[in-house]
């Protein structure tokens, strides 16, 4: 269990993404009648509009985007790797432009938490320096030194309850991974969280660096794979004790009118299923499945109807949630082999 401030989760969870402080095509009822416990919203793009002054001014973020239970907020760092134009790295912080207006700014490791704390997050992250895949060993090595010197400077700067997560980088390269791991474990952090994956090494490469980057990670403190993943990369990265996940795949399939089912996937776009009247999962008991079927969601995908992505994000979330609970009754009832092998099978691609 994770427990905090505003409520607790129990692990392994997933945490839908609510990158603007609000998951797409969600209110927050429909999240909790779905099952989230807690969410993830996105530093950088709070802080560049609407600010985080005025998010506190007006009663902090839970209250904000009225969710009341727990929210971990990233710390940015990879939103100005992979958004804006990054203008320069160095010891310092991140400088950039913005992708809103291009203004200039620094992203710093003190005020990556300052901007945190005052949006009132439960759970934050530290700012580190994430690179991309590939890269030279030389780079990811400066990536690890920085990363792991932003971290001190983070835990220096903390001044509130709020739980503070230190980052693993490293790349794929095994004795940077250790270092790394090693680096961020020798500090006061209340959780670890394994980055720098999911960048495009693949599922194979991912969990053998994971392998390699978990060992030296506190078993009694919460462990987060940042930004994964698939059905299988979350069974996978589950079976070897990682404890928090958070991926846009749901969300943004759905939007894109790819589903997730007991049986694969689906995509509803598919003349297929213009006539089809069952349900997307006849097992499912999400509201999507419960009252529309097969042609009536095509219906709406092809016809371009706002419907098409609520219902869609019911669905691909209220699997996502429900997955996470079948993998914590398999770890509890022993039965976790028979659920990964039915994972792999029908998510093997």
């Amino acid at each position: 269990m994770i427990h905090t401030g505003h409520g607790s989760a129990e692990t392994p969870v997933f945490m839908p993404v609510g990158t603007q402080a609000t998951v797409k095509a969600m209110t927050p009822h429909l999240l909790e009648t779905v099952g989230a416990e807690i969410l993830l919203s996105n530093t950088y793009h709070l802080h560049l509009r609407p600010g985080e002054d005025l998010v506190s001014s007006l009663g902090g973020l839970h209250r904000f985007m009225g969710w009341e239970r727990p929210i971990l907020t990233d710390s940015g760092g990879y939103q100005v790797f992979s958004l804006a134009r990054l203008m320069k790295i160095t010891d310092e912080g991140l400088q950039f432009a913005s992708h809103i207006d291009g203004k200039r700014s620094i992203l710093t490791p003190e005020s990556a938490v300052r901007i945190q704390e005052t949006l009132g997050s439960d759970i934050m992250m530290c700012l580190d320096e994430c690179v991309a895949y590939p890269s030279t060993r030389e780079r990811v090595a400066e990536s690890v030194r920085r990363t792991s010197l932003w971290a001190q400077r983070c835990i220096a700067t903390r001044s509130k309850d709020a739980a503070l997560f230190g980052i693993v980088q490293g790349g794929v390269y095994r004795d940077l991974r250790k270092q790394s791991a090693d680096e961020i474990a020798a500090l006061p952090f209340d959780g670890m969280a394994i980055g720098g994956l999911s960048v495009g090494e693949g599922h194979e490469l991912m969990m053998e660096a994971l392998d390699y980057t978990l060992d030296p990670l506190p078993k009694e403190k919460p462990r987060y794979l940042m930004g994964v993943g698939t059905p299988l990369d979350i069974v996978e990265a589950a079976s070897r004790g990682v404890d928090m996940f958070d991926c846009v795949l749901p969300t943004r399939n759905a939007r894109n009118g790819m589903l997730f089912t007991r049986n694969g996937k689906i995509s509803i776009k598919q003349a297929r299923y213009r006539e089809d009247s069952r349900p997307l999962d006849e097992n499912c008991a999400c509201y999507t499945c419960r009252h529309f079927s097969r042609a009536y969601l095509r219906h709406l995908f092809m016809t371009g109807e706002i419907l098409s992505s609520i219902l869609n994000t019911i669905h691909n979330l209220h699997f996502y949630l429900e997955l996470m609970s079948d993998i914590r009754h398999c770890i509890r009832e022993k039965s976790f082999e028979a659920l990964r092998i039915q994972v792999k099978e029908r998510y093997h691609d």
